[in-house]
């Protein structure tokens, strides 16, 4: 009988609010990935069963820490914000001395920086952003969404700082509310090659200082909506830069109150273009995994 492989883990909540310690964004980060095989990662991540799953490995970049790879229940994905910040609080802790003040991640995407000032962590967006507007008319965009046409405040944009995601910006808070999108229309319109899924992001301004935001995607037939994204809330900050919008900027995004998570983004936007997102991160739960 091959004896089983212990694999210790960490649960965290991401992008938690205050003095709620089961908001933000749930993830779950294994320790020591070595000896894993793709199909093993992918196979653990489906057993748990949230939106992505983490596993440190021995970098390959002399600059880098550790070497971090994503995986959702279905696929891997190149960069991801609530896995990188989640990964750098593991990582520190895993550390000699616990309370290094930051770390290097090293992503498919590139090397990725975090920071951490108490328990709230930053990253830099992991590349400079693309944009690119698909063809989709009005009509066929409101019906995606299932909002009505007037309910959308501008066109579509494919955004990538590390995770390619489509935006859609919406007239108000009450069409982010609103938005149910259709499963046909979504894997038809706002399929990603690069992402190998169909995302769409959707937000709208609460006021000047403030952002209500809702990020859906397609897990088979079905459309599961994410408590907290912070490669999008990147990508939000790199659109909010093509409308000319002044830098330097700042954001707080609300998301995840539609599925009983309540989430806390911080965007930042320097004079030089440069994107931080922020966010709280909280250990709520540790184990070993048997395989």
């Amino acid at each position: 009988m091959v004896p089983a492989m212990d694999l210790p883990f960490r649960m965290l909540n991401v992008f938690a609010v205050e003095d709620d310690r089961l908001s933000g964004n749930p993830l779950c980060v294994f320790e020591d990935g070595r000896g894993l095989t793709e199909e093993q990662m992918q196979a653990l991540a489906r057993q748990m069963n949230l939106s992505e799953s983490v596993f440190l490995l021995p970098p390959s970049a002399v600059t880098a820490t550790k070497r971090v790879r994503i995986f959702t229940p279905s696929l891997e994905l190149p960069f991801a914000g609530h896995p990188s910040l989640g990964s750098a609080a593991v990582v520190r802790a895993l550390l000699a001395d616990g309370s290094a003040s930051s770390v290097i991640l090293e992503m498919q995407a590139g090397l990725v920086p975090v920071t951490c000032r108490e328990d709230t962590w930053t990253l830099r967006a992991a590349r400079a952003p693309t944009f690119l507007a698909p063809p989709l008319e009005r009509e066929t965009l409101a019906a995606m969404l299932g909002v009505p046409r007037p309910a959308l405040a501008g066109a579509a944009t494919w955004v990538n700082t590390g995770a390619e995601q489509l935006l859609v910006p919406l007239a108000d808070v009450a069409a982010v509310q609103a938005a149910q999108p259709d499963a046909a229309l979504l894997a038809r319109h706002a399929y990603s090659e690069l992402r190998g899924g169909a995302m769409v992001y959707v937000w709208a301004p609460l006021d000047a200082e403030q952002v209500v935001a809702r990020f859906f995607f397609l897990k088979g037939t079905s459309v599961i909506e994410d408590p907290a994204t912070g490669s999008a809330c990147a990508n939000l900050g790199a659109w909010l830069r093509s409308q000319q919008v002044p830098a330097p900027l700042t954001r707080t995004i609300w998301q995840g109150q539609a599925v009983g998570r309540p989430s806390r983004l911080d965007l930042a936007v320097d004079a030089d273009g440069a994107i931080f997102v922020s966010g709280k991160v909280v250990e709520v739960a540790r184990g070993v995994f048997q395989l």
